[in-house]
């Protein structure tokens, strides 16, 4: 399915490691590495109030050289180098898509649209970016269920938790769902930021994303350490334990 590290295996392996590694030591605001075949994560910083410097994590797809950035760096600086190391690679970048109108997965969006690459952001998160940054993305995804590449990127929207407009971004065939924002890592022993969230949906939210991925095997939150359908479940505790305490 997607672009495969062939029979150089471990020595292909060892040189992408190097080279994100040469990426991370000339700016370390961005670094780039390998996590499965034809899958990538980049990661990106910005100090962001009392939470100090926040990492900020989205993917690079790639099938048959072809590659697709799911959520971009925090800034459109930071999306030009992820753009730039994208064709260094020899891959052709398709298309992004934004998972929620937040900074730490839009951020990059004015450097993409500025380069004509095509970016897609749901319906509801097009409207929070034309509401507060007076952006668009070049492709309007209207319904909840959206193919980016047929039988193996797929985006969908579970209903509003981080915000209103989180959608999750499903890999088919290494079986990987890119949550971003809408999960917490398992070190996280509150929700974070709620300043646009949708607590009292949250929980029900999860639920649909296990009931239509129930073969989830890897999940990568937009922060924190990437894990299992455990993510999801620690999440959805997180919203009852909040919306519990509220009720009090």
């Amino acid at each position: 399915m997607f672009s495969s590290i062939n029979a150089l295996g471990k020595f292909t392996l060892y040189v992408l490691f190097i080279i994100s590694f040469n990426l991370n030591a000339a700016d370390p605001k961005l670094t780039i590495k390998p996590i499965q075949n034809g899958v990538y994560e980049h990661i990106s910083y910005q100090h962001v109030g009392q939470w100090g410097n926040v990492a900020a994590r989205g993917l690079v797809v790639v099938d048959d050289k072809e590659a697709y950035m799911i959520d971009t760096p925090w800034s459109n600086s930071d999306t030009e180098k992820l753009i730039n190391w994208i064709k260094e690679q020899g891959f052709t970048l398709k298309a992004a898509v934004v998972t929620h109108f937040h900074q730490d997965a839009s951020g990059g969006l004015t450097a993409l649209n500025q380069r004509n690459i095509p970016t897609y952001a749901y319906k509801k998160t097009n409207q929070l970016l034309e509401k507060h940054k007076g952006l668009s993305a070049t492709h309007i995804i209207e319904e909840d269920k959206f193919s980016l590449l047929k039988d193996k990127i797929e985006v969908f929207y579970p209903g509003g938790g981080h915000t209103a407009d989180n959608v999750v971004v499903w890999l088919e065939k290494p079986q990987i769902l890119f949550a971003g924002c809408f999960v917490k890592g398992l070190n996280s022993k509150n929700l974070g930021n709620l300043e646009d969230a949708r607590v009292s949906t949250w929980p029900t939210s999860i639920e649909n994303t296990l009931t239509t991925y129930p073969n989830i095997k890897h999940v990568f939150p937009g922060h924190g350490r990437a894990g299992d359908q455990s993510l999801l479940l620690h999440t959805a505790k997180l919203a009852k334990n909040y919306l519990a305490e509220q009720n009090k």
